[in-house]
């Protein structure tokens, strides 16, 4: 009954989540209070997932107790015996234990992402210069927001009030809008999961094959100098905007202290762009007033931001390609090892081949399962979910550690094929998580939300497929702490009435139009390309662009490579000066011949 198994869990989810914070984020960029309220998110949507399979042995072992108990004042009544005994799991936690965890995650979790997070996202875009203004624009940026959960609310209290036969207290209310949250988030994950379950298992297969993946990587990269391109213009569009302004406001002008906080917010190689750049012609600019630089700012913050997240994801695609063009060119050149292609080289791409294959095959296979639960995980008699039946037979062996095992398993693929889905999502693209520190604080806010919005119904739909909510199997059992707190997998009434028919069949609906790829094909044909193998010829020609501008790149790199590689070589032969003044004659000297071919 000792407490080390869970506080090592808390321990360890907490280095994680606070690792992968500073792999994303700029702890010394970012804004303290986004800094902690995005690493408390994730640091308690991971908690719930690690944290739960211990919950749900614990909660075995309290119904094997309670069982042995009614069998035992059975036996004492008749004058009998009972030889049975339960025994107590290696990671068993006190029954007053998760109680009060589970209450300070939940509502912890419950206030960051329906009333911090949104606040604080829309305070981080907004152009005011003053903490005042910031909040206030927030708020009104979040209006809209909240009337509309404010209006769903007066539909479910007016419905409440006219359906007969219901009395409302306090207990009934916290009921009625866990079952609205809860509504909202199945909603959602029923979504991302029906193009998940099919396409992560699909991508690591297809990802085995070099030629494919190069192929999707040019594509990917000629869309990418699309975006890149018009995230460029759109900063050259504020930065002319912002030049016409500082010829308006001089150091004297009562609004150059805001034009100032505008231009610390560009970086110094993009300054010295603006500043070198002709003003255009008959551009005369109006009187600015601190309204039009709360607009101004807010645009310069978006502009840079689109061309921060188009420029990190382009190091990393060019990274990516570029490892692409190795493995296919020595696949495509040798099938074995020799002199031109050591054994560890060759063992890498093959070991890594075998491997994406490999999780392929194990994703699919619980896809397969997960999908087939989450059609029949309403029917318990006879028992036709995949992992109700695994857990069923692991607690009559008493066989904790499997329990726990296939929890841990089944609930994070679940998170990671949601999560992957939410930051793949064309709409959403406004959002990117980039590794190295090159996330935005408007990306890390998002993904606290949709973390704290989607885990809650996520492992409430895990306990309902392997049998463990009430309201599921329609028969009253012990159940785990976490739903005692956070409640069953109810949606509102409204919609409750066949809920178990077109819950599982919208699921299955999606994953087959997965399968047909029949979303990309309607997109393709909708104008917006999508990469479906190659089959048209606007495939090809993306294709195609994108291999040019990866060669375009490559040798941009080979150039930047030699010119610090001969400034190097000056610096130690010749000195700091003297190198200088030679590299910048030789600069020269190749921009004047380049410009001549």
């Amino acid at each position: 009954m000792a407490l080390g198994p869970l506080l090592a869990e808390v321990v360890v989810t907490f280095v994680l989540a606070a690792c992968l914070l500073f792999r994303y984020g700029n702890w010394f960029k970012h804004h303290v209070i986004v800094t902690a309220s995005v690493l408390v998110a994730w640091y308690f949507s991971f908690l719930i997932i690690f944290v739960l399979p211990l919950d749900v042995s614990s909660t075995v072992y309290r119904q094997c107790m309670q069982s042995l108990n009614a069998t035992s004042e059975q036996a004492a009544v008749t004058n009998g015996s009972d030889g049975r005994s339960c025994q107590v799991p290696w990671s068993y936690v006190p029954d007053e234990v998760f109680p009060d965890l589970w209450r300070v995650v939940y509502w912890t979790s419950q206030c960051l992402t329906w009333l911090i997070l949104p606040l604080m996202q829309s305070y981080t875009k907004a152009g005011d210069f003053s903490v005042k203004g910031k909040l206030r624009s927030a708020l009104i940026d979040n209006a809209i927001y909240y009337s509309t959960y404010l209006f769903i609310c007066c539909v479910l209290f007016v419905y409440i009030i006219l359906k007969p036969g219901l009395d409302v207290d306090g207990g009934k209310l916290k009921a009625i809008a866990s079952s609205a949250s809860n509504t909202w988030g199945l909603f959602l994950l029923v979504l991302l999961l029906g193009h998940a379950l099919v396409e992560v298992p699909r991508s690591l297969w297809r990802a085995s094959s070099y030629n494919y993946s190069l192929n999707k990587a040019y594509f990917r990269t000629a869309k990418l100098s699309s975006e890149r391109s018009e995230a460029e213009e759109a900063v050259d569009d504020v930065l002319e905007h912002l030049q016409s302004v500082t010829l308006s406001i001089g150091p004297g002008h009562y609004l150059h202290r805001h034009l100032e906080t505008i231009m610390q917010k560009i970086p110094a190689d993009i300054r010295d762009r603006m500043g070198r750049r002709p003003l255009a012609d008959g551009s005369v600019p109006d009187e600015p007033t601190e309204k039009s630089l709360v607009r101004l700012h807010k645009q310069v913050k978006k502009a840079l931001q689109m061309q921060h997240r188009t420029e990190a994801q382009w190091v990393i695609l060019m990274d990516e390609v570029i490892a692409l063009e190795d493995a296919s060119r020595f696949f495509s050149n040798h099938n074995r090892p020799n002199a031109w292609w050591p054994p560890s080289q060759y063992w890498y791409f093959r070991g890594k081949e075998y491997l994406l294959k490999t999780a392929a095959v194990c994703a699919g296979t619980l896809s397969a399962a997960i999908i087939w639960s989450e059609l029949t995980f309403f029917v318990k008699d006879p028992v036709l979910s995949i992992f109700a039946r695994i857990v069923n037979l692991a607690k009559s062996n008493y066989d904790y550690f499997t329990i726990e095992l296939i929890s841990t398993l089944v609930i994070a693929y679940l998170c990671f094929c949601a999560y992957s889905t939410v930051f793949k999502v064309r709409v959403l693209n406004f959002y990117y998580l980039a590794g190295h520190h090159g996330t935005d604080e408007y990306s890390l806010i998002f993904s606290g939300m949709m973390l704290c919005r989607l885990t809650p119904p996520m492992c409430l739909n895990f306990l309902g497929l392997i049998h463990m909510d009430s309201h599921v199997i329609k028969t009253h059992i012990l159940e785990t702490h976490y739903t005692q707190v956070m409640g069953h997998m109810d949606v509102i009434g409204i919609i409750s009435d066949g809920f178990n028919i077109y819950f599982p069949t919208v699921l299955l609906l999606l994953s087959a139009a997965t399968y047909f790829s029949l979303g990309s094909r309607l997109l393709s044909a909708l104008g917006f390309h999508q990469f479906i193998g190659g089959e048209d010829d606007m495939t090809a020609d993306l294709i195609d662009e994108g291999r040019d501008l990866v060669k375009r790149e490559k040798r941009r790199r080979q150039r930047s490579e030699e010119t610090s590689t001969r400034r190097r070589d000056f610096h130690e032969r010749f000195g700091t000066s003297l190198g200088i003044r030679r590299m910048r004659n030789d600069d020269r000297g190749e921009d004047s011949s380049g410009t001549e071919g």
